[in-house]
C-alpha cells in the first residue's frame, strides 16, 4: 500500500475492542483492513469512528438485503421469541417451509439444510459418491471439477478447489477429484474419456454457474448445454455450486437459469439466510437417496436460521428484487465500463451478472487489485479482489441507482490517487 493511501485509512478506531487486542485473541487466518465496522443500515456501514461507506462487500455476496433491514429485523424477532433451535429428530415447521419454498422456486425437489457453502458441498459430494457406490457400481468415484474454482474450506471442498494455493500444506488432500480448464468443453470431453477409457470412473461434475473467487468468470451458456448432455448421455450427475451467484445476484434467483440448463444437484449459502448462518444442498428426486443416518448437521435447518431465511426469500420475492439487480448490474457494468475507458493501461474488462461484476485487470498488473480495494476504503466504498486481477463488486440487492452511481464516484476519485 503506498504512503499516500494509507495516510488516508483509519488509523484508530473507538470501539473497547482494538485490532491489537483483537489479534491476542482470534487466530490469524484472515489478512484485515485497519477498519472495526460497528453499524449498518441498508448498503452502508460504519466503523468505530463514525465513519461511513458504502458496503459494496454484504459480507462477500451474503447480505442480500443490507444491513438491519425491517423485514430480517422482524423476522428475527418474532423467531428468537417463538423457538431458535431444536434437534432435527424432530419435526421443524419452519424447515418445510422454506424447503416448500425453495422446491417451488427451483427446479429441486427435496432439499437438506446446513451451515454454510462448504458444508453444502460437502453434502453434494457425499450423496454423488453414494449414488456412484449404490446405482452405477463405480468402487472408486472421481467428482470432475474445474480450475480456478472454489468450493469451500474443508479437507474435501478444497481439495475439489482447483486452486493449489487453498492447498498448500493441508495435504494429504482427498481422493477422487479431477481438474479440468472451465468453459472448455474439449477438455472437459477429453478428461471424460480417458478417465472412463476402462470402466465408469466419473460419478459427477461440480462447477459453479459463474467462478466468483476464479476472478467473476461467468458460465458460457453452450459449454454449459453440452456439459448437461455429455450427463445426460453417461449417468454422471451434474452439481452446480450456487453459493455465490444464487439467491437472485445473477438477476435470475439462480445461477443456473442464465445457462438454459438444470442440475441434478446445486447448493446455496451465502445469500439465503441474509447475512444468518444456513446452506442447503437441493437436488433432484432421483438422486436422493440418502437415508437416516447417512448426513446430519446438528444447527442445520433450526428454527431460527429457517424463519429468517424464509423471509429473506419472500422479501426477493415481494419486492421484485430481480428487477433491481438486473437493473442496477447494468448501470453498473455502464458506469465501469465508462471508468475503464479512462485507464486503459491499467484495465482489460468489465464482465459479470446481475449484482456480481469483476473489474478485470490488464496481466501485466497482477498485484493491483489490492491497491485498488484499498485506495476505494479510503474513499469510503468497501471493495474485495477476486484473485490477484479482479476487483469484485457485489453490492446488497436492494442497492439504489443513487448509491450506484456514489460508490463510481467514489472508485473514480480512488482510481486518479493512485500512480500505477
Amino acid at each position: 500500500m503506498s504512503p499516500e493511501i494509507l495516510a488516508q485509512l483509519p488509523t484508530a478506531v473507538a470501539s473497547p475492542y482494538s485490532p491489537a487486542e483483537f489479534d491476542a485473541y482470534v487466530v490469524n487466518s484472515y489478512a484485515r483492513f485497519p477498519i472495526v465496522l460497528e453499524r449498518g443500515q441498508g448498503c452502508r456501514v460504519w466503523d468505530g469512528d463514525g465513519r461511513e461507506y458504502l458496503d459494496f462487500v454484504a459480507g462477500i455476496a451474503t447480505c442480500t438485503l443490507g444491513h438491519a433491514h425491517p423485514a430480517m429485523v422482524s423476522a428475527v424477532n418474532r423467531q428468537i421469541q417463538k423457538l431458535h433451535h431444536v434437534s432435527n429428530l424432530f419435526y421443524i415447521p419452519e424447515q418445510g417451509d422454506l424447503a416448500k419454498w425453495l422446491v417451488a422456486h427451483s427446479c429441486a425437489d427435496r432439499v437438506f439444510f446446513c451451515n454454510s457453502g462448504a458444508e453444502a458441498n460437502e453434502g453434494a459430494i457425499k450423496l454423488a459418491r453414494k449414488y456412484a457406490h449404490t446405482l452405477r457400481g463405480i468402487a472408486n468415484p472421481v467428482v470432475m471439477t474445474a480450475h480456478a474454482s472454489f468450493h469451500g474450506r474443508t479437507l474435501a471442498t478444497i481439495t475439489a478447489t482447483g486452486q493449489p494455493k487453498y492447498q498448500k500444506n493441508f495435504d494429504p488432500l482427498m481422493p477422487g477429484f479431477h481438474y479440468v480448464p472451465y468453459n472448455d468443453i474439449a477438455a472437459l470431453e477429453s478428461a471424460i474419456a480417458e478417465l472412463d477409457a476402462d470402466q465408469p470412473q466419473v460419478a459427477a461434475i461440480l462447477l459453479e454457474a459463474l467462478q466468483g473467487e476464479g476472478g467473476v468468470r461467468p458460465g458460457d451458456r453452450a459449454y454449459f448445454q453440452r456439459v448437461r448432455e455429455l450427463c445426460d448421455a453417461k449417468g454422471i450427475l451434474l452439481i452446480l455450486d450456487e453459493v455465490q451467484v444464487g439467491m437472485g445476484r445473477s438477476g435470475q434467483l439462480w445461477g443456473y437459469e442464465n445457462l438454459g440448463i438444470e442440475p441434478d444437484i446445486f447448493t446455496s449459502a451465502k445469500g439465503l439466510g441474509g447475512g444468518i448462518p444456513i446452506g442447503a444442498m437441493l437436488c433432484k428426486s432421483f438422486c436422493d437417496i440418502f437415508q437416516p443416518g447417512d448426513h446430519a448437521s446438528t444447527f442445520g435447518g433450526n428454527p431460527f436460521a429457517c424463519g429468517v431465511a424464509l423471509e429473506v426469500c419472500e422479501t426477493i420475492e415481494r419486492d421484485d428484487l430481480l428487477q433491481n439487480v438486473r437493473e442496477r448490474g447494468e448501470q453498473l457494468r455502464q458506469g465501469l465500463r465508462a471508468i475503464a475507458q479512462h485507464y486503459p493501461a491499467l484495465v482489460a474488462e468489465v464482465r459479470g451478472w446481475g449484482l456480481i461484476n469483476g473489474l478485470v485487470l490488464k496481466e501485466e498488473a497482477p498485484t493491483v487489485s489490492a491497491e485498488i480495494v484499498q485506495a476505494a476504503i479510503a474513499q469510503g466504498l468497501l471493495l474485495v479482489p477476486a484473485g490477484p486481477k479482479v476487483v469484485r463488486f457485489v453490492p446488497p440487492l436492494i442497492v439504489t441507482a443513487a448509491e450506484i452511481e456514489q460508490a463510481l464516484g467514489r472508485l473514480n476519485q480512488a482510481l486518479g490517487n493512485l500512480s500505477l
